[in-house]
């Protein structure tokens, strides 16, 4: 297998109908292990429309560019109300990446 598997977490805000299911936002990412791209992503927003768009924006980015580029698609094309909470998760996953590359 060529990939990895990483997931990122932080806390939603109050009144979010994903709120009502989960305390927390995950992102979970399967990161092609030599150039450290972003293969597939999901989250546990309440939608599936809203869980795909997530997808389509992390989809293609490589980790080893850091974290600014998925950070700025999604404060430019995600507009509702769990995008802070997006974005930390996102910085979790990264810094979950740069763990993992230290410990190989």
């Amino acid at each position: 297998m060529n990939t990895i598997f990483l997931a990122g977490h932080s806390r939603l805000p109050s009144g979010m109908a994903a709120q009502n299911m989960y305390e927390t936002l995950t992102i979970t990412a399967e990161i092609d292990k030599q150039y450290a791209v972003i293969v597939s992503a999901s989250c546990t927003l309440a939608t599936i429309h809203g869980q795909e768009f997530v997808q389509q924006l992390l989809k293609g980015h490589s980790l080893q560019n850091g974290i600014e580029g998925p950070v700025e698609s999604v404060r430019n094309h995600y507009l509702g109300k769990a995008g802070n909470a997006i974005i930390a998760a996102l910085k979790d996953l990264h810094k979950q990446y740069e763990t993992s590359i230290v410990l190989k």
